[in-house]
This record gives C-alpha cells, structure tokens and sequence, in this order.
C-alpha cells in the first residue's frame, strides 16, 4: 500500500497528468454548467420539495440553496469522472510503460461498458447522496458518509478501464479487487477541495494501475 501511495502520488505531480487533468477539469467544467444552467430551476424544486418533510427549518429555508449548490457540485464530479473514464487510456499505458516497463498492454476497454459502468455508479452515487442528505449534516458522521458514498462513483469503473488494459483472467482481476474501496476513499479525499478534485478519478485509476502491477514488474 506505502508503494502504491508513494508511485501514485509522485505520478500525479507529473506533467502529463497535470495536463491531462486540467483539459479533462475545463471540458468538465463547461459541460456541468451548462446542464445546471438549463436544471438550475427544476433543481431548485426539487431539493425545496424534497427537504419539506425534514425537522430542520434551518435546512428547508437557507440550507436549500446550499444543497442545490452541493447537487451542482456532484454534477460536476460525476461529469469529471466520466470524461477521466473515456480518455485515460493512453495516460495509463504510458505511466505503465514508464514504471513497469516489461508489461503488456493485453486490450483495452469497451466504451460502451466503460460508459455503462460510469453512469451505473453515478446514478447510484447520486441516488444515495439524495436519500442520505440529512445525515451530511451529522459532523464526521456525515463526512465518512460522503466519502464513501464518493467511492462508489469511483471503485467499479476504474477497475475496469485499469483491468481492461492488462488482466484478462477474471481469477486474477477479482483477486485484484481487494482493498479498491480503500483506494478509491483515497483517491476520493480530493473531493473535499474544490478544484482539486478534478484529480480524485485520475487518482483513482493511477491508484489501481500500481495496485494491479506492482507484482507484475
């Protein structure tokens, strides 16, 4: 795990991933105000609605803005993570290349089920994070809630898009998979800083590709 971290971490600072972030954060960016521009008011709506039935006349009052405004925010990071998920490819095989030279790339990811996946885990992210709001104002509580529930917009798809490109025994990739809901908490804990956390997916996916690897040298 040390490794992992220590390779991960030296990654992300690198020039490349720095690039690649910032294009995927721009495009992330524009299209996530876009759509919350045309929702804006039907979102508004909706959280009002929505926080009706809750005690807390605080919330149902100031606090809806403030959850719209959180909703926005969850937009952004699941538009984010889904642009990571279709245009990493050639960032991981050459972060492959550069650390684990002697291994091969032995396919690569289906866009279709990347993009199923991605939209699976977000769809269910933004469903619990809906169903789970009232417990985010619980202090710490609330905070491990949503770091969890962050994981899971990250854990399924990347251990695709990592897995696709360089296991193909499904004993070995399940093997793989243990300790990626950790990871993916780790990679998460960008989330908490705005702009830094257009970096949270491509964490992820450098988190699980040395995850994967770092056996296989």
């Amino acid at each position: 795990m040390k490794q992992t971290l220590t390779k991960s971490l030296q990654d992300i600072l690198s020039k490349e991933v720095i690039l690649f972030v910032l294009q995927v954060g721009a495009a992330g960016f524009v299209l996530s105000s876009l759509f919350v521009w045309y929702f804006w008011e039907a979102m508004t709506s909706f959280i009002t609605s929505y926080l009706a039935w809750i005690p807390w006349e605080w919330l149902q009052t100031s606090g809806a803005k403030i959850v719209t405004f959180g909703l926005a925010y969850m937009i952004f990071i699941v538009i984010v993570a889904l642009l990571t998920s279709l245009y990493s490819e050639k960032l991981l095989i050459a972060l492959a290349k550069k650390h684990y030279p002697s291994t091969h790339v032995i396919g690569t990811g289906n866009i279709h089920t990347s993009i199923f996946l991605t939209l699976k885990a977000s769809l269910v992210f933004l469903l619990l994070f809906i169903v789970t709001l009232p417990l985010l104002f619980i202090p710490v509580f609330g905070q491990l809630v949503i770091l969890y529930l962050w994981s899971i917009l990250l854990k399924e798809p990347t251990i695709y898009d990592v897995g696709a490109l360089f296991i193909n025994d499904k004993t070995v990739l399940k093997e793989k998979r243990k300790n990626t809901r950790v990871l993916a908490m780790i990679a998460a804990l960008f989330n908490y800083v705005p702009l830094a956390n257009i970096f949270a997916p491509v964490f992820a996916q450098i988190l699980f590709l040395h995850h994967i690897l770092k056996e296989e040298k």
